[in-house]
């Protein structure tokens, strides 16, 4: 499958993802305007993540957008462009994906006849993987990450674990941290422990978990629960992909020592690479992304 990428900016995991599928060529340009109709023709779709096209101007065309026009849909303009049968503006996740099918501008729903659609990108699951043998009951370092989350909740926790007399590595990303360091100390690590914001997809934590390493979070309910930006009361989450096999999560302080206890006792059983790598690896996304391509109709 032959893709035309508008890059005009994304993600670096995601470019890393992109980069790496093994099914679709992707070739990059900065304006499609200079491409004659006859070469478009020859492409399977377009993927602009960040700016409108108008679609109906390239009805012969099959479209991705997103998931970097905005944070929420507050341009109508850009969003009457990319309306059609031959187009899809994706989500990382459903719940981000809810957040602008739900999103009001001005009392208008603008993504009302938007199709639109959930495409997760791939976690390097080759690189993020044990490079060790040794059991976890034998390892013996645990980390905290943070993000962009209240003090008052990371207190919480720091004092929580020193009750326990648990050391902890701290992972700030806030503060900024060496990816390298993160995943030396992910190869010895028993556990993490996550404090984090809503996540559209959140790569760091998965990367955590295709290390096999399972997380005891302490997830949001809604984007205001991030420091800074003062966003409404918008359901969210951390944990966006996720199941048992992950580790524990709560939303509550009185239900963190509970959970606490119970993820201990289920330590050795978590297997959160298996979930990754059935879920996030490149293959997995990258069949998602193919399977969307071929839903679109042109005319």
């Amino acid at each position: 499958m032959k893709v035309l990428f508008v890059n005009l900016g994304v993600h670096y995991k995601i470019l890393h993802a992109i980069q790496n599928y093994k099914n679709i060529t992707f070739t990059d340009v900065k304006d499609m305007n200079q491409i004659s109709e006859e070469e478009l023709r020859t492409y399977d779709a377009i993927y602009a993540p960040c700016r409108p096209i108008d679609v109906k101007k390239y009805h012969y065309c099959k479209f991705i957008f997103g998931a970097h026009f905005s944070v929420f849909p507050d341009d109508p303009g850009a969003i009457e462009m990319i309306k059609g049968t031959n187009s899809m503006y994706i989500q990382p996740s459903k719940w981000a994906l809810d957040v602008w099918k739900n999103y009001k501008f001005n009392n208008t729903i603008l993504c009302k006849d938007l199709n639109m659609g959930v495409l997760p990108f791939g976690v390097d699951t080759e690189k993020y993987k044990l490079l060790n043998n040794i059991p976890r009951h034998d390892k013996n370092r645990i980390f905290l990450y943070k993000k962009t989350r209240s003090y008052n909740d990371y207190n919480v926790i720091i004092q929580f674990l020193q009750k326990r007399n648990i050391e902890v590595k701290v992972f700030s990303y806030d503060q900024r941290y060496n990816e390298n360091d993160y995943f030396d100390y992910l190869q010895n690590a028993k556990y993490g422990i996550w404090v984090g914001r809503h996540e559209s997809q959140g790569f760091a934590l998965e990367e955590a978990l295709s290390c096999d390493v399972p997380l005891f979070v302490w997830d949001v309910t809604s984007m205001n629960q991030e420091i800074g930006p003062n966003y409404d009361n918008i359901p969210a989450t951390t944990i966006p992909y996720w199941d048992e096999r992950c580790g524990e999560y709560f939303h509550r302080q009185d239900e963190m020592e509970r959970t606490f206890d119970l993820f201990l006792s289920k330590l050795d059983t978590y297997k959160p690479r298996d979930y990754v790598v059935e879920n996030l690896s490149f293959d997995a996304c990258e069949n998602i992304f193919t399977k969307h391509i071929k839903q679109l109709n042109t005319n």
